[in-house]
């Protein structure tokens, strides 16, 4: 690392500003580098959940017998990352509040190349059931730990497209192993994703450890020395590290030294979960994430196969136009990522989200006229209006989500905020997935968008009332529009503390 010697916070970095004046894209080439191995972990996430899309049904082809894996098997095969992922997101978020995030990111790649070994050297339905099991402790970082390591690490300019990127990149694996199960045989799906895992243990071999976990610790030395590496020394990065040390000493000196009891300590954690600043952001990372999956998005991508086979009565149709809506999706995400830039986090979120429901609630009513035989089926326009469905929703929940997610989580009780939010994502996306077939026979195709639809629209009313625009801002002054602080509040509080640390 670059080392800067830590004095006080205001003045310590004068002479590093003039020494790096023309080097001011090193931070951002630093930033990239922790960012692709965060994307390429997203990337192989999405290789593994999308691989059992193409797994079962070649084994089912291979075998000529589609009871070789059960409808039920091939959804517990499809959603169980989310259930075994479940117990892992409260060991993840306590376990990191001790030993940082580049040690539990590490765990979860050696935990994924351990699961796509096992896939390949499969030989019957239990072991591939076994391998997506194995999938729980990675799909579980993905949510702790990435998000994570892309708010602290990154600066706020980047931190925004850096976390589209993020969503964006789920979506190539899930295409990357829907591309190579049609071309090739199932089993270069775990190759590529071995070879992959090892690229990201490489990266993280670089990185340094989170400066928000290093003051939280009270390694105030370190904060400094890791946030001007990652962030460089300009005015922004040491206003950005002034606020988030005097934020940390605060918060330590109001602690105390005491001891407290477990009667104590029960009472504390019951004053957090019901302070605003804790409780807000955490019920609106939830409600933003829910967007995202119950738009339908994701259970499509899953089950591509069974419901374009329904669309266009042809599997080989089928597979060309999954992987057609496969790279539109994909295409209009970075697009997204582009308009997020120049567009307001929250302008952008509910518009797309609104466009998005406008296109379910159509699919849904031109399914059932079909079903009543009013009019005749086009497969043109069935596909032409998933098109529409799939360009808006990219652009907003699916990008958006996760960027506005990972911005809210507070920076005190982080790890807790973390846990509730992990906790709930992987018991509704276990549901989710486990349930969409059950959903898809009962209530036919037009059911399910109609479905789909009213759930989003209830989640866009309530992200329409309460979501706050977190755009170009800091953690620190996300946290502080949380719980109602102006900044002229926050600059006075800090120029107090400093004057005590002199005296």
């Amino acid at each position: 690392m670059d080392k800067c010697q830590y004095t006080e916070v205001p003045d310590n970095c004068g002479s590093v500003n003039k020494q790096n004046k023309n080097e001011a894209w090193k931070p951002f080439l630093k930033q990239l580098l922790i960012g692709s191995g965060v994307w390429a972990s997203v990337f192989v996430f999405g290789l593994g959940v999308g691989a059992p899309t193409m797994v079962i049904p070649q084994i089912r082809k291979e075998a000529n017998n589609t009871d070789i894996i059960s409808d039920d098997m091939a959804s517990w095969i499809t959603s169980v990352y989310g259930f075994s992922g479940f117990p892992f997101v409260l060991v993840l978020s306590i376990v990191t509040r001790f030993i940082g995030r580049k040690i539990l990111f590490i765990i979860g790649i050696l935990d994924t190349l351990a699961a796509f070994t096992v896939l390949y050297f499969s030989t019957n339905v239990t072991h591939i059931l076994i391998s997506s099991i194995m999938q729980g402790l990675f799909s579980a970082s993905q949510i702790v730990v990435t998000v994570m390591v892309l708010t602290e690490y990154t600066s706020p300019k980047y931190r925004g497209i850096f976390l589209t990127i993020k969503s964006a990149t789920f979506y190539w694996g899930i295409w990357a192993s829907n591309a190579i199960g049609a071309f090739l045989h199932w089993k270069n799906i775990p190759l590529f994703g071995i070879i992959c895992s090892l690229y990201i243990l490489l990266t993280i071999c670089m990185w340094p450890e989170s400066p928000y976990w290093l003051a939280s610790r009270g390694r105030f030395e370190e904060c400094a020395e890791s946030h001007r590496w990652l962030k460089g020394c300009d005015e922004d990065s040491e206003k950005e590290l002034e606020a988030l040390i005097n934020s940390q000493k605060e918060y330590i000196a109001s602690c105390g030294t005491t001891k407290l009891s477990a009667r104590e300590r029960i009472t504390d954690f019951f004053k957090t979960i019901k302070s605003i600043e804790f409780y807000k952001p955490t019920a609106l990372s939830i409600t933003t994430g829910c967007l995202g999956l119950f738009s339908g998005k994701l259970v499509f991508a899953l089950y591509a196969i069974d419901i374009l086979k329904k669309i266009t009565n042809n599997e080989s149709t089928a597979y060309v136009a999954m992987l057609v809506l496969d790279g539109i999706t994909i295409l209009s995400m970075y697009i997204g990522c582009a308009i997020s830039k120049y567009v307001k986090r929250r302008t952008l979120l509910l518009v797309a989200s609104s466009i998005s429901v406008l296109f379910l609630f159509i699919l849904s009513l031109y399914l059932y006229l079909i079903t009543l035989k009013i009019i005749t089926e086009n497969q043109y326009v069935s596909v032409s209006l998933l098109i529409a469905f799939s360009i808006a929703v990219s652009c907003g929940p699916l990008i958006m989500s996760t960027s506005v997610h990972g911005e809210l989580i507070p920076i005190r009780s982080r790890n807790l905020s973390v846990c509730i939010v992990g906790l709930s994502g992987k018991l509704i996306i276990g549901m989710c997935l486990k349930l969409a077939p059950l959903l898809f026979r009962f209530s036919g195709l037009h059911g399910a968008f109609l479905i789909f639809g009213i759930s989003s629209s209830t989640i866009i009313l309530i992200l329409y009332k309460y979501l706050p625009e977190t755009k170009d801002k800091t953690l620190q002054e996300i946290a502080d529009c949380m719980k109602g602080v102006k900044p002229n509040k926050r600059v006075v509080a800090s120029q107090k503390l400093l004057v005590n640390d002199k005296a």
